[in-house]
């Protein structure tokens, strides 16, 4: 069974880089391998939250990507993973149905939340979290995920003589930028022409959100809430014959192979500047310690290049402003085994009982001092 981490904050919070946005855990042992994790934080509340929990057994990783504000994606930090663990003991182990019991759970408790806030925090309906979830256990892995964060895997190609390292896209991409979305959520919609609009410069839903899978956002799911009057001072509210949302999570699973190398788990915010390929063959090239944040790090490169600025001004930008060049990022690299891997000094066993939360926002966490890059 999996459990939460009880160490000091300090321990479990890990270093911060010098950049007072950035926080980052450069190596740490799981089940099966080690694993890597980093954040940097563009909004004035970080509305990426993450988490990864392990055991003898068994590895969760979980990046939850919010938007409208932190609320949602807090909240499903703090009560995804217990009823995952409630569900998988209840049902005999991990499988699509406990994780979409345990996604349905954790929706229908933030429903509930808003009902309690309405109607001193009306803004708390138009909040919600893209949620991507990993678990490997017993040589098995699923990813569930809503939204547009993403899972990656490097593996070997055993059909090329040169043994090169491919990525394959493990996630699928629930934003309707993707023309397959698009035509999902018109299907489900043949009476309403302008169910998906394109407006400043990108597809929407009702012209408001990209993503058509997520928790919360119960305002485009119920429409009592969006007929709501309170509601209404957002101005962006349309009338609803039906929810344009979903929290119904793709889910697949798979048996792990020895050519099975890394999986990278990321928020939009690193998949906005990395391909695929270039986030596999960074850590195929690199050391493993600090590998989660080298890929924020080339992403942050990426972000500055195209604003013609250098990584030093980026990290000199607040908070807030500096949503403006790039998005939260969430990275955590899950190596699959270490025994292959360069050696690393541990202080704890492989696979002991615990696990890393990032901080709930990193600017809490700063250093106020400011470097060069690092990972160039």
């Amino acid at each position: 069974m999996l459990r939460s981490c009880c160490r000091p904050l300090e321990r479990c919070f890990g270093r911060r880089s010098g950049d007072g946005l950035f926080w980052h855990m450069d190596l740490k042992p799981h089940a099966s391998g080690d694993f890597s994790i980093a954040v940097v934080q563009a909004n004035s509340s970080l509305e990426d939250q993450s988490q990864v929990f392990t055991s003898p057994s068994a590895t969760y990783v979980g990046v939850y990507d919010g938007h409208g504000g932190p609320e949602a994606s807090r909240f499903v930090n703090k009560h995804l993973f217990s009823y995952l663990q409630k569900f998988s003991t209840e049902y005999g182990g991990m499988s699509a149905d406990v994780i979409k019991k345990a996604f349905n759970a954790t929706e229908e408790d933030f429903v509930h939340l808003v009902k309690q806030s309405l109607p001193l925090r009306p803004q708390i309906a138009s909040v919600g979290s893209c949620c991507l979830v990993g678990a490997i256990s017993d040589g098995e892995l699923f990813v569930a995920n809503l939204g547009d964060s993403r899972a990656v895997l490097g593996r070997r190609d055993l059909e090329d003589p040169k043994s090169t390292v491919v990525a394959e896209r493990l996630s699928t991409d629930h934003n309707v930028s993707c023309e397959e979305v698009r035509k999902e959520v018109e299907s489900l919609h043949p009476d309403d022409s302008a169910v998906v609009v394109y407006c400043r410069g990108v597809w929407r839903i009702k012209g408001i959100i990209q993503v058509s899978r997520s928790i919360g956002d119960v305002y485009l799911k119920k429409p009592e809430f969006n007929r709501d009057p309170i509601l209404q001072q957002f101005g962006n509210l349309v009338p609803l014959k039906r929810p344009v949302l979903s929290a119904e999570p793709s889910i697949i699973k798979r048996k792990l192979k020895p050519q099975d190398l890394f999986l990278i788990f990321a928020s939009d915010g690193l998949w906005e500047h990395l391909s695929d390929e270039t986030a596999v063959q960074i850590v195929l090239k690199n050391p493993r310690a600090g590998i989660a944040k080298r890929l924020v790090g080339a992403a942050l490169g990426e972000a500055a290049k195209k604003r013609e600025l250098r990584y030093a001004d980026i990290v000199k930008i607040e908070k807030g402003i500096r949503r403006h060049f790039h998005d939260d990022i969430t990275v955590i690299v899950i190596y699959l085994n270490h025994h292959k891997g360069r050696p690393t000094n541990r202080k704890s066993k492989q696979g002991t009982p615990g696990g890393i939360t990032a901080p709930v926002d990193i600017f809490s966490y700063n250093s106020n001092e400011i470097v060069e890059n690092p990972y160039d």
